[in-house]
């Protein structure tokens, strides 16, 4: 968990949200939540590599 986490924070800059509106706001989180969940789905089911090595194991 703490892993997820920090991606989020790093990789995908999820403190970082510059929208104007809470629909914006709400948009861009799931967008890289969205983002985050697919490249697991594919490291994992596709290439079966490890689910959190989003970085290095990118597709």
């Amino acid at each position: 968990i703490e892993t997820l986490f920090s991606q989020l924070c790093d990789q995908f800059k999820i403190r970082n949200n510059y929208a104007k509106s809470f629909n914006g706001f709400k948009t861009r989180v799931l967008s890289k939540i969205a983002a985050l969940t697919f490249i697991q789905f594919v490291n994992v089911f596709v290439f079966n590599r490890k689910m959190n090595r989003l970085k290095i194991e990118l597709i």
